[in-house]
């Protein structure tokens, strides 16, 4: 019959395709025409497992079809995709990989210098502070100073103000001018401002500090220090008086503090008092080292002058 001639055409060409000299029989059996398979009393195929044909693995070599138009190459087939190109600085050429390590380098040095000088500065005293201390002093102020004063038992918990004023001797006579705040000029220059500078953050209050730290209460110098900080508060004010025009010469000047303790918050049962509490520094005679470079370069040319005169005179 049709049907067994079929499937003795079948069973021969599975077994040419099983000895390798012919086409595999099952794509032709699922190609037949619809009316032999459709046709009434056919008695369908029996479905046999698709024939595996033992063989010698596929060499490592051997190239790989490229993927159909349309599809997505599997993530596993980058093996034969083209190395992606060096980033960072493995992506510069050779003379800038080299600019770029003795960069890194540099700033890696600068880092640790940096981080061992704060170390050593915030360290207690040692042997290398003591045979150093000038060094690391040098390095860390004014701008990498380190105050831990708020992390203290006791905290400050007091706002000092200091003021000056100045005798000016004009051709109305002497005369001399109010209180001048200035403590208020710093807080205003530091208010507000993302980048204050350390002059106004640090001059006038660790010049303070450094006088009353080396003098006792009746202004008196405790140490070898005292003279130095004398100098040095007295040339702050002359920078900040000498930026005025009072109509005349300063020849003395006076300085004060006001200290005020901080209002304790609303619900705090603690009874403060805020009146401020003034310390005033006796009556300073002006000296030509006083002033600032510009004005102490002119009194020392007038007082010069003025004496080469008298010498001329005799």
């Amino acid at each position: 019959m049709v049907i067994d001639g079929d499937r003795g055409g079948m069973d021969s060409d599975h077994g040419r395709s099983s000895a390798g000299g012919g086409k595999d029989a099952w794509p032709q059996a699922s190609h037949r025409p619809a009316e032999t398979q459709d046709a009434p009393g056919a008695i369908p195929p029996t479905p046999r497992p698709p024939q595996v044909t033992a063989g010698p693995p596929a060499p490592h070599s051997a190239p790989v079809p490229p993927p159909a138009a349309g599809t997505t190459e599997p993530a596993g087939s980058s093996a034969t995709a083209e190395p992606a190109a060096g980033r960072g600085i493995a992506g510069l050429s050779f003379p800038y990989q080299v600019v770029a390590a003795l960069a890194l380098s540099l700033i890696g040095l600068l880092a640790c210098a940096h981080v061992a000088m704060v170390f050593l500065h915030v360290a207690p005293s040692n042997t290398l502070t003591k045979q150093h201390g000038k060094t690391i002093d040098d390095w860390i102020y004014p701008e990498f100073e380190q105050n831990w004063k708020l992390f203290a038992p006791n905290p400050l918990q007091q706002n000092v103000a200091v003021h000056v004023r100045a005798e000016v001797a004009g051709e109305d006579g002497r005369r001399t001018t109010r209180w001048m705040n200035l403590t208020h000029e710093d807080t205003q220059g530091i208010r507000g401002n993302l980048f204050p500078s350390h002059v106004d953050q640090n001059e006038l209050r660790r010049g303070w500090d450094f006088y009353v730290n080396s003098h006792d209460s009746d202004n008196r110098p405790n140490g070898m220090r005292g003279e130095l900080s004398e100098r040095y508060v007295r040339r702050i004010a002359m920078l900040r008086l000498s930026e005025r025009d009072y109509g005349g010469t300063i020849e003395r000047i006076q300085l004060r503090s006001a200290t005020s303790s901080v209002a304790p918050p609303p619900w705090s049962t603690e009874k403060v008092s805020t009146r401020p509490v003034h310390r005033v520094l006796p009556w300073w005679t002006v000296t030509p080292d006083d002033l600032p470079e510009s004005a102490g370069e002119r009194s020392r040319d007038v007082s010069g002058s003025a004496a080469h005169g008298r010498e001329a005179d005799r």
